[in-house]
Protein backbone atom coordinates (compact mmCIF):
# COMPACT_ATOMS: atom_id res chain seq x y z
CA UNK A 1 0.00 0.00 0.00
CA UNK A 2 1.38 3.42 -0.95
CA UNK A 3 2.34 5.64 1.95
CA UNK A 4 1.81 8.84 0.06
CA UNK A 5 -1.16 8.45 -2.34
CA UNK A 6 -0.90 12.08 -3.48
CA UNK A 7 2.83 11.99 -4.22
CA UNK A 8 2.41 11.19 -7.93
CA UNK A 9 -0.01 14.06 -8.72
CA UNK A 10 2.18 16.42 -6.72
CA UNK A 11 5.30 15.24 -8.52
CA UNK A 12 3.56 15.60 -11.89
CA UNK A 13 2.55 19.15 -10.97
CA UNK A 14 6.12 20.01 -9.96
CA UNK A 15 7.47 18.50 -13.19
CA UNK A 16 4.99 20.53 -15.21
CA UNK A 17 6.02 23.72 -13.42
CA UNK A 18 9.69 22.94 -13.99
CA UNK A 19 9.10 22.30 -17.71
CA UNK A 20 7.23 25.60 -18.01
CA UNK A 21 10.04 27.42 -16.22
CA UNK A 22 12.60 25.86 -18.59
CA UNK A 23 10.57 26.99 -21.61
CA UNK A 24 10.37 30.55 -20.28
CA UNK A 25 14.12 30.48 -19.66
CA UNK A 26 14.90 29.34 -23.22
CA UNK A 27 12.47 31.91 -24.68
CA UNK A 28 14.14 34.66 -22.67
CA UNK A 29 17.59 33.56 -23.86
CA UNK A 30 16.46 33.65 -27.51
CA UNK A 31 14.89 37.10 -27.03
CA UNK A 32 18.03 38.45 -25.35
CA UNK A 33 20.20 36.98 -28.12
CA UNK A 34 18.12 38.85 -30.70
CA UNK A 35 18.59 42.10 -28.81
CA UNK A 36 22.36 41.49 -28.58
CA UNK A 37 22.51 40.96 -32.34
CA UNK A 38 20.60 44.19 -32.92
CA UNK A 39 22.97 46.03 -30.57
CA UNK A 40 26.01 44.59 -32.33
CA UNK A 41 24.99 45.71 -35.82
CA UNK A 42 22.53 48.57 -35.29
CA UNK A 43 24.17 50.39 -32.39
CA UNK A 44 27.83 49.35 -32.46
CA UNK A 45 28.17 48.44 -36.14
CA UNK A 46 29.74 50.30 -39.03
CA UNK A 47 27.85 52.99 -40.91
CA UNK A 48 26.89 50.51 -43.64
CA UNK A 49 25.63 48.01 -41.07
CA UNK A 50 23.58 50.65 -39.23
CA UNK A 51 21.95 51.80 -42.47
CA UNK A 52 21.19 48.23 -43.49
CA UNK A 53 19.71 47.30 -40.12
CA UNK A 54 17.55 50.42 -40.20
CA UNK A 55 15.70 48.71 -43.04
CA UNK A 56 16.00 45.21 -41.57
CA UNK A 57 14.16 46.28 -38.42
CA UNK A 58 11.16 47.42 -40.44
CA UNK A 59 11.10 44.10 -42.32
CA UNK A 60 11.53 42.09 -39.11
CA UNK A 61 8.74 44.10 -37.50
CA UNK A 62 6.45 43.23 -40.40
CA UNK A 63 7.38 39.55 -40.15
CA UNK A 64 6.70 39.64 -36.43
CA UNK A 65 3.28 41.19 -37.01
CA UNK A 66 2.44 38.43 -39.51
CA UNK A 67 3.59 35.75 -37.06
CA UNK A 68 1.45 37.38 -34.36
CA UNK A 69 -1.65 37.19 -36.54
CA UNK A 70 -0.97 33.56 -37.49
CA UNK A 71 -0.40 32.57 -33.86
CA UNK A 72 -3.57 34.31 -32.73
CA UNK A 73 -5.60 32.57 -35.43
CA UNK A 74 -4.14 29.18 -34.52
CA UNK A 75 -4.88 29.76 -30.84
CA UNK A 76 -8.46 30.65 -31.74
CA UNK A 77 -8.91 27.62 -34.00
CA UNK A 78 -7.38 25.33 -31.38
CA UNK A 79 -9.14 26.87 -28.39
CA UNK A 80 -10.76 23.53 -27.52
CA UNK A 81 -7.39 21.71 -27.46
CA UNK A 82 -5.20 22.94 -24.62
CA UNK A 83 -1.81 21.75 -25.91
CA UNK A 84 -2.34 23.09 -29.42
CA UNK A 85 -3.77 26.35 -28.08
CA UNK A 86 -0.60 26.78 -26.03
CA UNK A 87 1.47 26.37 -29.19
CA UNK A 88 -0.61 29.02 -30.94
CA UNK A 89 -0.21 31.42 -28.03
CA UNK A 90 3.54 30.81 -27.98
CA UNK A 91 3.75 31.64 -31.70
CA UNK A 92 1.68 34.77 -31.14
CA UNK A 93 3.92 35.80 -28.23
CA UNK A 94 7.04 35.35 -30.34
CA UNK A 95 5.52 37.46 -33.11
CA UNK A 96 4.48 40.14 -30.63
CA UNK A 97 8.00 40.41 -29.23
CA UNK A 98 9.64 40.49 -32.67
CA UNK A 99 7.23 43.10 -34.02
CA UNK A 100 7.14 45.24 -30.91
CA UNK A 101 10.86 45.25 -30.22
CA UNK A 102 11.82 45.86 -33.85
CA UNK A 103 9.44 48.76 -34.38
CA UNK A 104 10.25 50.35 -31.02
CA UNK A 105 14.02 50.13 -31.55
CA UNK A 106 13.60 51.57 -35.03
CA UNK A 107 11.55 54.41 -33.53
CA UNK A 108 13.99 55.15 -30.70
CA UNK A 109 17.33 53.40 -30.37
CA UNK A 110 17.44 53.96 -26.60
CA UNK A 111 14.53 51.51 -26.22
CA UNK A 112 17.05 48.73 -26.90
CA UNK A 113 18.70 49.28 -23.51
CA UNK A 114 15.34 49.15 -21.77
CA UNK A 115 14.37 45.93 -23.53
CA UNK A 116 17.76 44.37 -22.79
CA UNK A 117 17.05 44.87 -19.09
CA UNK A 118 13.33 44.07 -19.24
CA UNK A 119 13.73 40.68 -20.95
CA UNK A 120 15.80 39.05 -18.17
CA UNK A 121 13.46 40.55 -15.55
CA UNK A 122 10.40 39.17 -17.36
CA UNK A 123 12.12 35.79 -17.76
CA UNK A 124 12.93 35.52 -14.06
CA UNK A 125 9.44 36.64 -13.03
CA UNK A 126 7.83 34.11 -15.38
CA UNK A 127 9.88 31.37 -13.76
CA UNK A 128 8.88 32.59 -10.31
CA UNK A 129 5.17 32.49 -11.20
CA UNK A 130 5.61 28.87 -12.22
CA UNK A 131 7.63 27.66 -9.25
CA UNK A 132 6.77 29.79 -6.22
CA UNK A 133 3.72 30.70 -4.15
CA UNK A 134 1.39 33.34 -5.54
CA UNK A 135 2.21 35.97 -2.90
CA UNK A 136 5.94 35.54 -3.54
CA UNK A 137 5.52 35.79 -7.30
CA UNK A 138 3.23 38.83 -7.08
CA UNK A 139 5.45 40.75 -4.64
CA UNK A 140 8.59 40.05 -6.66
CA UNK A 141 6.75 41.02 -9.84
CA UNK A 142 5.83 44.37 -8.29
CA UNK A 143 9.43 44.95 -7.21
CA UNK A 144 10.80 43.88 -10.60
CA UNK A 145 8.47 46.14 -12.57
CA UNK A 146 9.25 48.96 -10.15
CA UNK A 147 12.97 48.57 -10.83
CA UNK A 148 12.32 48.97 -14.55
CA UNK A 149 10.05 51.97 -13.89
CA UNK A 150 12.72 53.61 -11.72
CA UNK A 151 15.30 53.02 -14.42
CA UNK A 152 13.04 54.78 -16.94
CA UNK A 153 12.58 57.72 -14.55
CA UNK A 154 16.30 57.99 -13.90
CA UNK A 155 17.16 58.00 -17.60
CA UNK A 156 14.34 60.00 -19.16
CA UNK A 157 12.74 62.17 -16.48
CA UNK A 158 14.84 65.19 -17.43
CA UNK A 159 14.48 64.58 -21.17
CA UNK A 160 13.12 67.51 -23.15
CA UNK A 161 11.05 65.20 -25.34
CA UNK A 162 10.04 62.34 -23.03
CA UNK A 163 10.13 63.96 -19.58
CA UNK A 164 6.43 64.81 -19.45
CA UNK A 165 5.41 61.34 -20.66
CA UNK A 166 7.64 59.73 -18.05
CA UNK A 167 6.05 61.81 -15.28
CA UNK A 168 2.59 60.77 -16.43
CA UNK A 169 3.77 57.15 -16.58
CA UNK A 170 5.16 57.39 -13.03
CA UNK A 171 1.89 58.80 -11.67
CA UNK A 172 -0.15 56.12 -13.42
CA UNK A 173 2.17 53.45 -12.08
CA UNK A 174 1.72 54.73 -8.51
CA UNK A 175 -2.06 54.49 -9.02
CA UNK A 176 -1.60 50.95 -10.35
CA UNK A 177 0.34 50.02 -7.20
CA UNK A 178 -2.51 51.35 -5.08
CA UNK A 179 -4.97 49.31 -7.14
CA UNK A 180 -2.94 46.14 -6.59
CA UNK A 181 -2.89 46.74 -2.85
CA UNK A 182 -6.66 47.31 -2.78
CA UNK A 183 -7.38 44.17 -4.81
CA UNK A 184 -5.26 42.13 -2.42
CA UNK A 185 -7.02 43.63 0.60
CA UNK A 186 -10.60 42.91 -0.42
CA UNK A 187 -11.66 39.39 0.61
CA UNK A 188 -14.27 39.10 -2.10
CA UNK A 189 -11.74 39.69 -4.86
CA UNK A 190 -9.43 36.69 -4.92
CA UNK A 191 -8.02 37.22 -8.42
CA UNK A 192 -4.58 38.28 -7.19
CA UNK A 193 -4.07 35.99 -4.19
CA UNK A 194 -5.73 32.70 -3.28
CA UNK A 195 -7.57 32.28 0.00
CA UNK A 196 -5.23 31.88 2.94
CA UNK A 197 -2.27 33.57 1.26
CA UNK A 198 -0.26 36.11 3.24
CA UNK A 199 -0.79 39.58 1.69
CA UNK A 200 1.91 41.30 3.79
CA UNK A 201 4.76 40.84 1.24
CA UNK A 202 2.56 42.34 -1.49
CA UNK A 203 1.63 45.30 0.71
CA UNK A 204 5.30 45.88 1.50
CA UNK A 205 6.31 45.65 -2.16
CA UNK A 206 3.57 48.07 -3.25
CA UNK A 207 4.31 50.52 -0.44
CA UNK A 208 8.09 50.58 -0.95
CA UNK A 209 7.65 50.87 -4.71
CA UNK A 210 5.21 53.77 -4.37
CA UNK A 211 7.58 55.66 -2.04
CA UNK A 212 10.47 55.05 -4.42
CA UNK A 213 8.46 56.29 -7.41
CA UNK A 214 7.38 59.45 -5.60
CA UNK A 215 11.02 60.19 -4.76
CA UNK A 216 12.07 59.48 -8.35
CA UNK A 217 9.67 62.18 -9.58
CA UNK A 218 11.81 64.80 -7.84
CA UNK A 219 15.35 63.57 -8.39
CA UNK A 220 17.24 61.19 -10.66
CA UNK A 221 19.66 60.58 -7.78
CA UNK A 222 16.79 59.41 -5.59
CA UNK A 223 15.72 57.06 -8.39
CA UNK A 224 19.25 55.62 -8.55
CA UNK A 225 19.49 54.86 -4.82
CA UNK A 226 15.88 53.66 -4.73
CA UNK A 227 16.74 51.14 -7.44
CA UNK A 228 19.49 49.70 -5.26
CA UNK A 229 17.22 49.62 -2.22
CA UNK A 230 14.44 47.78 -4.05
CA UNK A 231 16.95 45.39 -5.62
CA UNK A 232 18.24 44.47 -2.15
CA UNK A 233 14.68 43.95 -0.90
CA UNK A 234 13.82 41.80 -3.92
CA UNK A 235 16.96 39.70 -3.45
CA UNK A 236 16.26 39.18 0.23
CA UNK A 237 12.64 38.24 -0.45
CA UNK A 238 13.68 35.80 -3.17
CA UNK A 239 16.21 34.14 -0.85
CA UNK A 240 13.61 33.88 1.94
CA UNK A 241 11.02 32.24 -0.29
CA UNK A 242 13.59 29.96 -1.87
CA UNK A 243 14.57 28.65 1.57
CA UNK A 244 10.89 28.37 2.51
CA UNK A 245 10.14 26.48 -0.69
CA UNK A 246 12.93 24.02 -0.04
Amino acid sequence: MAKHPNSKPKQAKQDGAMNSALKFFLAGCVAELYLLIVRRFYVNGTLEQVVAWDSYLVVLGGIGAAVLVVGALLAFLWKAQKNKRTVGLAIAGAGLFLAGSSFLIHWNMSVLTLLSAAVPVAMVLSILWGLYDRECALSLTVLGVSLVALWICRKQLSSMYLGTYVKVFALLYILALAAVALLVKKDKLQALLPAGADPLPVYAACGLSAVAMVGALFSASVAYYAMWALAIVAFGLAVYYTVKQL
